[in-house]
C-alpha cells in the first residue's frame, strides 16, 4: 500500500503574463536534481505571433532553478524552434545529465495542422544546463516523450520512446520501445531508425496497458532501484472517446539488466482531482513527465519519490511518494497485498436448511474479555438476511458458532413485502462498544423501498449473558427514499463545534462516505445532512463507488507524524471500480474523524482466491468488521457474498505507510 501526496504548494509554476513567451501555459516538466537544488525543464506556451501563419501558439522550452524543489526563480527560455522539423513549436521536455552533456529530448512540431507526418523527437546537448548548443533530429516518424536512461546498460545507451502516439489506420495504437547504441551519435542517423522501425515490435515493451481503451505515453526517465528501474508513465483510459477519456498516472517495475521485460505495472495511481489538474487550457489532466528522488528527510521518511507532471497543461505540478512502499506494491511475489489471508479460509461457509443455508458473509467483530465475537450476515433459502454468531479465541479458529440468529427481522420497515425469495432483511451488520453499549448498525431492506440504514443496541451485560432478546427495537437512522447504506458509528462519541458528546455516524448516499453528528442515536433523530467524507476516483481503482467497510479504528501516531500529537483514525472503506471489482483500501482520519489525512493510492486487498472470485457475486471482498489484537489487525470479510474469511497485517506497516 502506499500514499500519492500532492505538494502543498502546487502548482509550483504557473504562467506569468508579463512575458509573453510563457504567458499562456507553462506545463510539462522535466526536473533534474543538483547538488544545490533543482534544476527544473518546462513547456512554455505563449501567445500566437500576430504575423504567424498560420496563426497558432508557439511552445518553446523554458527553465527555472529552485534551491528547496518548491519555489521556482531565474526563469528563461532556452529552447526555441530553429529548424525545419521544429518550427512550429517545441515541446515536453525530457532532460538527463548523461556521461558529462545534458540531454534535452522533446517533441518537435515541423508542420500545421499538426499530424503524424510532422511530429517528431529531436534533441538539444549543451555542456551547460542552461545552454545548448547543438541540435538533431532523432525520428524520421511519428514519435514523442523520448528520453535515455541515465546509465548505460550492458554497455549501451539505451532509449526510450512512444512511437505513433497519434492514430493511423497502420499503427493504431502507440508503442513504447527501446533503441540502444554504443555511440549517441547513432541515434541522429535516420538509417538507423529505419532499420529500427522495421522491427518495431522487437524493440518493444511488455504491454503496459489494462484494456484495449487505453493509451499509454512515456512519462518520466527511468530511475534505476533494487529492484529493478522504475518508470513513471501516462495511462489515458477511454482515450478514443473524447467525452469519457481520463488522463492518469501509472507506474511499472522493469527489469534492470533487460528493461524490455516488465516485472509488474500498477493501476492508475494518480488521477484528476484538484483545481489545477481540473480547469486550465485542456481540463482534467494530469501528465508525468519526470521523476526524481528527494535526498532530504521529511517527517522522518528519506527517500521520497517525487511525481513531476503539467496540469490541465497549463501549471507544473508535482507530488510525492514513499518510494519502498511503491515499490513493495510493485512486488510481484506479494500478490496478497497489505493483507495475509488465513490458512483456514474460509472461516465460515453456508450450513444446514435453516437460516444460514445459502449465503454466509459481511461480518461486524468485536473483541470482548479475549474472545472475538463475530457477527455475519446470514441468508435463508428465501433470501432473508439475519444475523448470526460464531465465536474466536485467536480471531481465525471458530470455537463456537451458534444455531439460531441473535438478530432477526422485527421492525416493518425490514420485514419481506415483494417476491418471498427477494432479498430482504438486516443486512452487513456493524458493531462498535460505546461505553457499556453496544451498538449494532446495519441496512435494513423490505424488498420493495430502498434500502434504509437502521441501528439497535444491547448492553455488554446482556450480550455476553445472550440475553439477544434484549437488543432494542431498530430505529431508522437514514433519510426516506434515499439509497443510504454502509453505516459505521465511530466507537467513541466526539466534541465539535461547541457541542459535547456526539455520535458521528458515517452513511453512503449514492457513491460517496458521508456522515452526519447526532446527539442521541436511540431518540430516532435520522441523518440530515451528508458531511462529505470521500468519494469516488474517477479512473482509479475506487472510481465507482466508495463505503466504508469496518468501523474507523483508533490508531497513535508519533508527535512528527500526520499533522501534529493526537489520535487519529484508521478507516478502512470498499472501494468498487468501473468493472464491477469490490476491493478495499484505507484511509487516515484526523482527530475529528472527518477531515481526512491520507488515502491509500492502491487497494490494500483485492479477490484473488477462488472462493473471493467465483460465487453469489464475483471478484468481491466486503468487510464490514475488523479487531485489532497487538500490532495484528484481523479483517473480517466477505467473499464473493458467499463465504466468510479473515486477513491479517501488521496496524503499525498500515499507518507508517499511512503517515
Amino acid at each position: 500500500m502506499f500514499v500519492i501526496r500532492r505538494e502543498p504548494h502546487n502548482p509550483i509554476l504557473a504562467p506569468l503574463q508579463e512575458r509573453p513567451w510563457e504567458s499562456v501555459a507553462t506545463y510539462n516538466p522535466s526536473a533534474v536534481r543538483t547538488e544545490d537544488g533543482v534544476r527544473l525543464y518546462y513547456r512554455a506556451l505563449g501567445n500566437p505571433s500576430a504575423l504567424a501563419t498560420p496563426l497558432a501558439e508557439m511552445s518553446t522550452i523554458g527553465t527555472a532553478f529552485s534551491e528547496d524543489g518548491v519555489h521556482f526563480h531565474s526563469r528563461q527560455q532556452i529552447i526555441m524552434p530553429s529548424e525545419s522539423w521544429d518550427q512550429f513549436g517545441c515541446e515536453d521536455p525530457r532532460v538527463t545529465f548523461f556521461e558529462g552533456r545534458w540531454y534535452c529530448f522533446y517533441t518537435a512540431l515541423g508542420g500545421y495542422p499538426f499530424g503524424p507526418d510532422n511530429i517528431k523527437v529531436a534533441v538539444a546537448i549543451g555542456d551547460l544546463p542552461d545552454n545548448f548548443i547543438e541540435r538533431h533530429l532523432i525520428t524520421p516518424f511519428d514519435a514523442k516523450a523520448a528520453t535515455i536512461f541515465p546509465e548505460r546498460i550492458d554497455g549501451d545507451i539505451v532509449m526510450l520512446l512512444t512511437a505513433h502516439t497519434d492514430w493511423t489506420p497502420e499503427h493504431p495504437r502507440p508503442t513504447i520501445a527501446l533503441a540502444r547504441a554504443k555511440k549517441i551519435e547513432d541515434f541522429f542517423d535516420t538509417n538507423y531508425w529505419n532499420e529500427w522501425h522495421d522491427h518495431l515490435a522487437d524493440h518493444a515493451l511488455g504491454d503496459l496497458r489494462r484494456d484495449n481503451d487505453v493509451h499509454i505515453e512515456v512519462g518520466a526517465s527511468p530511475l534505476l532501484t533494487d529492484a529493478g528501474w522504475l518508470l513513471i508513465y501516462s495511462y489515458i483510459q477511454d482515450y478514443y472517446d473524447e467525452h469519457k477519456r481520463i488522463f492518469s498516472i501509472a507506474a511499472a517495475l522493469l527489469d534492470a539488466k533487460n528493461p524490455q521485460n516488465v516485472i509488474s505495472h500498477t493501476e492508475s495511481i494518480l488521477v484528476p482531482q484538484e483545481f489545477y489538474e481540473e480547469y486550465g487550457l485542456i481540463p482534467h489532466i494530469v501528465f508525468p513527465t519526470s521523476a526524481t528522488i528527494d535526498p532530504s528527510t521529511t517527517l522522518g521518511v528519506s527517500d521520497r519519490l517525487e511525481i513531476w507532471y503539467g496540469g490541465a497543461d497549463t501549471v507544473c505540478a508535482k507530488a510525492s511518494v514513499k518510494l519502498h512502499d511503491l515499490l513493495r506494491a510493485l512486488d510481484p511475489n506479494r500478490p496478497a497485498r497489505t493483507f495475509t489471508r488465513a490458512p483456514e479460509n474460509p472461516i465460515l461457509s453456508p450450513q444446514g436448511n435453516g437460516f444460514e443455508s445459502r449465503e454466509v458473509m459481511n461480518a461486524a467483530a468485536i473483541e470482548i474479555n479475549d474472545s472475538i465475537y463475530i457477527l455475519y450476515r446470514a441468508m435463508d433459502a428465501e433470501n432473508t438476511s439475519t444475523v448470526g454468531l460464531a465465536i474466536s479465541k485467536n480471531g481465525v479458529v471458530i470455537d463456537e458458532r451458534l444455531p439460531e440468529p441473535i438478530y432477526t427481522p422485527r421492525a416493518d420497515f425490514e420485514m419481506k413485502k415483494g417476491s418471498p425469495t427477494g432479498n430482504s432483511g438486516c443486512e452487513d451488520p456493524r458493531i462498535v462498544r460505546i461505553e457499556n453499549t453496544l451498538y449494532l448498525t446495519y441496512t435494513a431492506y423490505d424488498g420493495v423501498h430502498p434500502p434504509s440504514g437502521a441501528v439497535s443496541s444491547i448492553s455488554v451485560d446482556d450480550f455476553l449473558a445472550r440475553k439477544f432478546e434484549k437488543w432494542s427495537m431498530p430505529l431508522i437512522l437514514t433519510p426516506d427514499g434515499v439509497d443510504d447504506k454502509d453505516l459505521a458509528l465511530l466507537p467513541e462519541k466526539i466534541n465539535l463545534s461547541g457541542q459535547d458528546g456526539n455520535y458521528l455516524l458515517y452513511h453512503r448516499i449514492n457513491n460517496q462516505i458521508c456522515a452526519d453528528l447526532l446527539p442521541d442515536i436511540v431518540s430516532g433523530k435520522r441523518a440530515s445532512r451528508c458531511i462529505e467524507i470521500m468519494g469516488p476516483r474517477h479512473g482509479m481503482w475506487d472510481g465507482v463507488k466508495v463505503g466504508v467497510a469496518a468501523p474507523p479504528i483508533r490508531v497513535g501516531l508519533p508527535p512528527d507524524r500526520a499533522g501534529g500529537q493526537g489520535d487519529k483514525w484508521l478507516m478502512i472503506y470498499h472501494g468498487v471500480s468501473r468493472h464491477a471489482r469490490y476491493r478495499l483500501g484505507a484511509a487516515l482520519l484526523d482527530t475529528d474523524g472527518l477531515t481526512v489525512l491520507a488515502r491509500t493510492a492502491d487497494p490494500i486487498f483485492e479477490p484473488l482466491e477462488k472462493y473471493e472470485k467465483e460465487g453469489t457475486v464475483p471478484d468481491v471482498v466486503f468487510s464490514c468488521g475488523a479487531v485489532v489484537c497487538g500490532d495484528t489487525l484481523y479483517l473480517y470479510y466477505g467473499a464473493a457474498d458467499k463465504v466468510l474469511g479473515v486477513a491479517t497485517a501488521s496496524l503499525a506497516h498500515i499507518v507508517d505507510s499511512l503517515s
